[in-house]
C-alpha cells in the first residue's frame, strides 16, 4: 500500500480542492500519513495569489525535495495555483519534482498515483475549467462540526491587482441540487456549521441556465434539518441584494455575519483597481445592513499601498474605518503581481510606507474591536465549542456565530464544560482586543 503525505497551502477554497484530492487518493487504496519522513509519495497543493504565498509554496516544495535527496520520498507531486501560474518552466527550475498538476487537472491525481513511475517529470496543465460536485470524493480535514461548501469555482471579475482568473478560470457555479445534496450529507455526518465560499459568493448562479442567485441557494439550504449555522463569506458589496440581507435578518440559522471585501474607499483607487463603484456609497451600503433589526456583524478586507495611493487618500480611508467601525477587518499590502494589469502601473508606494499604513489601520481596528467586545460583557451568547485550549486543558475555546473559523477571534471558557461541537450559552465576563472570556450557563441549556 502506497503511503501518501499531503500538505495544503493557501485559502479555504484551496482547502476544499485538497479535500477532494484526498478523497481521490483514498479511492486508489493509498494510506495517508501526516509525516513525510514515513511516506512514499508527497503531494503539496500550492497557492500563488501574492508573493508571500509563492514564497511559502517554494519553501514547502524544497522541504520535500530535501527529504527525497536524503533517501526518503520516492515521488513528489506539486499541484494547484503555483503550477498553473508558472507552468512548464518549473520542470527546469525544480527537476526533483516528479509531477506537476495545474488547477484544472487536479481530478487526475488518482490516476497519476495508480500508474506513477520514476523517470522524466510529468506535467498536467490545461485551461482551468474543472468543477468538482457532490459526486467528487472528499475527505473533510476541518473539525467534524464545521466545513466549507465551495459553491463556485473561478472568477469573472477583472480586478487589476489580481491573477485569480488566469489561475482558476471564469466563474462557474455549481447547481442548486448538487450543493444541497452535499450540504445535507455534511449535516447528516455531524457538521453543524457550513461556511459558503467562492471567489465571490454574491455572483453565484448568474452563469447557470436558468439563472438563480445566492438567495435561492440560501433558501434551499435552509430546508436541511439539523443545520445550525450557515455563514456567507467573500461577498462583494455591490452585488449583495436586499433579499439576501433580509434572509440574514430573518433566518436564525444564517449567521448574522457578512464578509465583504471593499479593498478601498477612494473612487480613483477603486477605478484603478477595476472595482465597480456601485449605485450606492459605502456608508449607504453599511447603513442598509445595520438598519436591520438583527445586529449583523460586518467583516471587510482592505488593501493599502496600491499604485498611486496618496497620503490624503490613505487618511480618508482611515477616517472611513473609524466612522464605519467594522466588527472584523483584515488588511493586505499591495504586491505587484506579474500577469496582473496593475503590474504595469507607475507611482508605486514603497514597501516601508505600505507596511506603516497597514500597521496604522490595524491599530485603528484594534481599538474598534476592543470597544465592540466590551459591549458584550454581561451578555449571554451562543458559542460553538471547539475543544480544550491549546495551552491548558482547564480552559475551553469556542466561537460565536459572528466569528468565522481561522480568521476571527475566539471565546475562552474558564468555567463549565461542554463537548466539542456543542453549541452552548456562554455568559461573557471579560473582553480583550479580539477575544472574549466567559462561563457556560447551564441553567439556560
Amino acid at each position: 500500500m502506497k503511503k501518501v503525505f499531503f500538505e495544503s497551502l493557501g485559502c479555504a477554497k484551496n482547502l476544499v480542492d485538497s479535500e477532494n484530492m484526498l478523497g481521490l487518493i483514498k479511492e486508489e487504496g493509498c494510506e495517508l500519513t501526516d509525516d513525510p519522513l514515513y511516506a512514499d509519495i508527497a503531494v503539496v497543493n500550492t497557492c500563488a495569489f501574492i508573493r508571500p504565498a509563492v514564497e511559502e509554496s517554494i519553501d514547502a516544495i524544497f522541504e520535500l525535495v530535501n527529504i527525497k535527496r536524503n533517501g526518503g520520498l520516492k515521488y513528489i507531486i506539486v499541484a494547484g495555483c503555483f503550477v498553473q501560474r508558472y507552468g512548464y518552466k518549473l520542470i527546469r527550475e525544480i527537476p526533483e519534482v516528479d509531477c506537476w498538476i495545474g488547477t484544472g487537472q487536479i481530478f487526475k491525481i488518482g490516476k497519476i498515483l495508480k500508474d506513477y513511475t520514476r523517470g522524466e517529470p510529468r506535467i498536467f496543465i490545461d485551461r482551468p475549467l474543472y468543477l468538482a460536485d457532490h459526486t467528487t470524493p472528499r475527505i473533510q480535514t476541518t473539525p467534524f462540526y464545521s466545513s466549507y461548501l465551495k459553491i463556485a469555482e473561478g472568477c469573472s471579475h477583472h480586478c487589476s491587482f489580481c491573477v485569480i482568473p488566469s489561475l482558476r478560470g471564469p466563474y462557474r457555479s455549481r447547481t442548486l441540487d448538487s450543493l444541497y445534496t452535499e450540504a445535507r450529507k455534511m449535516v447528516e455526518e455531524g457538521v453543524k456549521e457550513i461556511n459558503l465560499i467562492a471567489q465571490d459568493t454574491t455572483y453565484y448562479g448568474r452563469d447557470l441556465d436558468p439563472s438563480c442567485g445566492l438567495e435561492d441557494l440560501l433558501e434551499k439550504l435552509l430546508t436541511i434539518p439539523a443545520l445550525k449555522w450557515l455563514r456567507i463569506l467573500y461577498a462583494y458589496p455591490y452585488l449583495l441584494s436586499d433579499r439576501v440581507i433580509e434572509l440574514i435578518n430573518s433566518e436564525k440559522v444564517i449567521c448574522p455575519y457578512i464578509d465583504v471585501p471593499i479593498q478601498h474607499i477612494a473612487p480613483d483607487i477603486l477605478r484603478a483597481m477595476g472595482r465597480p463603484l456601485g449605485n450606492e456609497s459605502m456608508p449607504e451600503f453599511i447603513e442598509r445592513i445595520r438598519g436591520k433589526a438583527r445586529d449583523i456583524a460586518l467583516r471587510t478586507t482592505i488593501m493599502v499601498g496600491f499604485p498611486g495611493e496618496s497620503e490624503e487618500q490613505f487618511q480618508d480611508l482611515c477616517n472611513f474605518i473609524r466612522d464605519s467601525e467594522f466588527d472584523r477587518l483584515g488588511v493586505f499590502r499591495y504586491y505587484p503581481e506579474k500577469g496582473s494589469r496593475a503590474y504595469r502601473f507607475k507611482n508605486y508606494v514603497s514597501h516601508e510606507i505600505s507596511e506603516e499604513r497597514a500597521k496604522e489601520i490595524m491599530g485603528i481596528q484594534a481599538e474598534i474591536s476592543r470597544r465592540h467586545n466590551e459591549k458584550l460583557v454581561g451578555e449571554t451568547l451562543e458559542v460553538l465549542i471547539e475543544g480544550p485550549h491549546p495551552e491548558t486543558d482547564l480552559l475551553l475555546t469556542g466561537r460565536t456565530s459572528i466569528m468565522a473559523p481561522e480568521v476571527d477571534g475566539e471565546v475562552i471558557i474558564n468555567e463549565g464544560y461542554a463537548k466539542t461541537g456543542d453549541i452552548v450559552p456562554v455568559k461573557i465576563g471579560e473582553a480583550h482586543t479580539y477575544d472574549l472570556v466567559g462561563s457556560i450557563e447551564f441553567d439556560k441549556m
